[in-house]
């Protein structure tokens, strides 16, 4: 039994799907530099203990400006991602100090002192590479927005 050829062709695509390779505008580095410091100003306004305030700052830019500014749209969810990412190790970490009685701070407060540094370190080098204009990607980032 033969397939009609008709048949065999497959179903139009969406089209191929083009990476936007044009070097981002002033603005757009500009926008993308405010999206991953936006995370650092939130922490320091909210305070560690409240730390909600580190992914309100790249969720609003992302929201506001992911139609218009391509490059904007990439590092802002990459700098949202990030800092659900280390949101969730906080609250990981606490959950561990709270079940252990307090004991696993021993393990806890080393963590997430690390963590502590690393995300600021990496905050840094993500907005002086969005100011330069390069895409960059947090390591160990939990991409939830895509």
């Amino acid at each position: 039994m033969s397939v009609p050829p008709e048949s065999a062709v497959p179903p139009p695509s969406q089209g191929p799907v083009v990476e936007d390779t044009a070097a981002p505008s002033s603005e757009e580095k500009q926008w993308a530099l405010f999206a991953h410091l936006s995370a650092l100003a939130g922490c320091i306004l909210t305070g560690p203990w409240f730390g909600w305030g580190c992914f309100i700052g790249p969720l609003i830019i992302w929201l506001i400006k992911k139609d218009t500014m391509p490059f904007v749209n990439d590092q802002a969810k990459e700098a949202l991602n990030f800092n659900i990412t280390v949101a969730i190790i906080c609250v990981v970490l606490l959950i561990l100090t709270v079940v252990t009685f307090g004991i696993g701070i021993f393990i806890a407060g080393p963590i997430g002192f690390i963590v502590g540094i690393a995300w600021l370190v990496l905050t840094i080098v993500a907005a002086v590479k969005a100011n330069e204009g390069v895409r960059y990607r947090y390591p160990f980032t939990l991409r939830f927005i895509k």
